[in-house]
This record gives structure tokens, sequence and C-alpha cells, in this order.
């Protein structure tokens, strides 16, 4: 797990989530488990409701949740953004996001998985202006 942490660059993630975040009204967070899990599509269900993801208004809300000990990863999203998204568009962000897993790219996979889940978010609940 250190080893997994030490090669994140915390600094790029964050301001690709600020920078995505400000283009929409939905959330994107990023979780790096400690944990040896058996299903990461499980545990990431069970993080977004830890942290309060489910809870927004408009069910906009987006998890890259990483469990390097267990070789694992999954992206999930609230009730609404799945319904204007698909599988599909899951399926094509996972393997993007392995891609660079397998090749020890971790901070350019989650980055992807920021940019992706950014534009999906920004497209169909863009943030409103008062």
């Amino acid at each position: 797990m250190r080893a997994f942490s030490k090669h994140l660059q915390h600094d790029r993630i964050v301001a690709a989530i600020r920078d995505s975040e400000l283009r929409t009204t939905g959330e994107i967070r990023v979780s790096i488990s400690p944990k040896h899990i058996d299903d990461a599509v499980s545990a990431a269900r069970q993080e977004f409701v830890r942290l309060g993801l489910n809870r927004s208004p408009e069910r906009n809300n987006v998890l890259i949740f990483v469990a390097p000990r267990a070789r694992q990863f999954a992206v999930i999203g609230d009730a609404a953004v799945h319904a204007k998204c698909g599988e599909e568009f899951w399926r094509q962000l996972a393997d993007a996001m392995s891609g660079y897993f397998r090749k020890s790219e971790f901070t350019p996979g989650i980055l992807h998985g920021v940019q992706k889940a950014g534009e999906l978010l920004a497209a169909h609940f863009p943030r409103r202006l008062n």
C-alpha cells in the first residue's frame, strides 16, 4: 500500500478533481483502500455510502475506488449518472484505466478516470451560474 501511495502524484489528482468539479454540480472522489478486499465493486458501493456520496439531491456523484493490495478498482456513479451514461461508459472507462494500471502508471490512470467522469458530469450536470 505504501509503495502504491508513494507513486501517486496527489497534487495532480486533487487539481484534476477541482478542475472537473468547476464545470459540474456533481462531485468526484478518489478513495484508496488500505485493505485487501474480495470484490472492488461491493467495497466501492460501501465506500460510496460511507462518504455520503449517495445523499446529493441530483444523485450525480462519482467514486473512483482503488484497492492496490487486491489489485482491483471500481468506478461507480450514483443513480442519475448511471442513467445518463449506461454500462458501456463504465466498461470503457475501466478498460482504459486498467491499461494504465497494468503499466504501473497509477497517477495517469486515475487522472484519466477523473477527466472522463468530469466530462460526463459536465455534459449532463453542468454547473449553473446564479
